[in-house]
C-alpha cells in the first residue's frame, strides 16, 4: 500500500456480536504453518494481519480476553467472542497488547489481508502449496529482513511506552 492511500476494512466473529474496523493497513501478514497454530486453529494454518492494537477499532461487543499457553513458553491472550468464541485477535508476549495479530478469516473480506509471508513451513501440511513469488521460511523470519521500513518505524512506535 502506498503511503497516503487510506484503509479500512471490517471484520467479525461467527455470529456477529463481536465487529471491529481496521482503520489502518495492517503492518504484514504472515500465514504461519506450525503445528501449534493447526491444533489451536483447527486447520492447516493460521492467517494473521499483524496491526497496532490502537488500529483496531471495536464496533460493537468487546471481545473477551483469554490467555492461553503457546508454543513460546510465555502465554498468548487471545481476543474472543463470549458468544461464539469466535477468535478475532491474538496478543504475543513480544509486543503486549500494544500490537493485534488479528485473525485475518475474521474480515469480512480476507483478501485484503494476503500473505506477506508463509512461516514455519517445515511443518506445513504436505497438500498446501505456497505461491510462488511469496517468501517461505522454514521456521519464523527476521522482521528487519522482511517487514516494510515503514511498517518497523509503525511497529516501534506502537512498542515503545
Amino acid at each position: 500500500m502506498e503511503p497516503g492511500q487510506s484503509y479500512y476494512a471490517e471484520g467479525g466473529c461467527a455470529c456477529g456480536q463481536v465487529r471491529y474496523a481496521l482503520v489502518r493497513a495492517p503492518l504484514f501478514v504472515h500465514c504461519c504453518h506450525c503445528s501449534w497454530c493447526q491444533r489451536e486453529t483447527g486447520s492447516a494454518f493460521a492467517m494473521n494481519a499483524i496491526i497496532e492494537s490502537a488500529s483496531v477499532k471495536v464496533l460493537s461487543a468487546s471481545p473477551k480476553l483469554t490467555k492461553i499457553p503457546s508454543a513460546s513458553g510465555r502465554g498468548q491472550i487471545i481476543a474472543r467472542c463470549p458468544s461464539c468464541l469466535t477468535a478475532v485477535w491474538s496478543h504475543y508476549s513480544g509486543a503486549g497488547k500494544a500490537v493485534s495479530f488479528v485473525s485475518a478469516g475474521t474480515l469480512d473480506d480476507p483478501s485484503l489481508a494476503p500473505p506477506d509471508i508463509h512461516i514455519f513451513t517445515s511443518t506445513k501440511q504436505d497438500w498446501v502449496v505456497v505461491p510462488d513469488g511469496v517468501p517461505a521460511m522454514t521456521g519464523y523470519y527476521d522482521r528487519a529482513h522482511h517487514w516494510p521500513a515503514r511498517s518497523l518505524a509503525r511497529y516501534r512506535r506502537a512498542i515503545t511506552p
